[in-house]
């Protein structure tokens, strides 16, 4: 699965400039329509699509607050997305059984970078306070992103998500808002437990 809707929100603050007139040097050198041409049609709207559950948040203005975590680094093709979070869970998952470390909120995924195949992240679990033996290798313990986001709830199946980040990428442009450059998926359903068509995620996308 390419994931090219998750891909729109990083690359966000791009789509936003083309769609609202802040050109590049290439856009701007291009010759304008001949004068006999007749005007180019407009744009039609974007289409907003509602939530599965009327009472889901969707497109509401939340402030984060910065929180511990304990997580994995890693890169991963879009194809193999679930798999390896679920493998980077499950590392997380042992080293705090092991090291007696109790949650402290439900694991995340913190998306840092993407492209067409693939994408960077932070596989993230909150704990109440850094261990005084900071773990080594892949693992390590840092805070989540902090300040002004939007919240949006998908239902369903990892692979459907898409359709999620579809309907927020329309929301944005509709609303010509500027996404930052990561979001975050907090999981009210583990991520490694829970059957893949049961998962309830809250997408962060937090604002410029």
């Amino acid at each position: 699965m390419i994931s090219l809707w998750r891909v729109a929100m990083i690359a966000a603050p791009i789509a936003f400039g083309m769609a609202y007139g802040i050109a590049s040097p290439a856009f701007a050198q291009s010759a304008p329509p001949a004068a006999s041409d007749p005007p180019p049609p407009p744009p039609p709207e974007p289409k907003v699509e509602a939530p599965k559950d009327p009472k889901d948040p969707f497109g509401v203005e939340v402030t984060l607050t910065s929180k511990t975590i304990i997580f994995m680094k890693g890169n991963s093709t879009w194809d193999k997305a679930l798999d390896n979070l679920q493998d980077a869970f499950k590392s997380l998952y042992a080293l705090l059984e092991q090291r007696g470390i109790a949650k402290a909120g439900p694991a995340m995924t913190i998306y840092t970078q993407a492209d067409d195949t693939g994408f960077s992240y932070q596989a993230a679990v909150p704990i109440a306070e850094a261990p005084k033996d900071a773990p080594k290798g892949d693992i390590g313990v840092g805070q989540s992103p902090a300040g002004k986001a939007l919240k949006f709830v998908h239902r369903g199946s990892y692979e459907s998500m898409d359709n999620t980040y579809e309907a927020i990428t329309n929301y944005l442009d509709e609303k010509r808002l500027e996404a930052a450059d990561s979001f975050i998926e907090e999981y009210e359903t583990d991520p490694v437990t829970t059957p893949e068509d049961k998962f309830v995620v809250t997408v962060y996308v937090p604002l410029k």
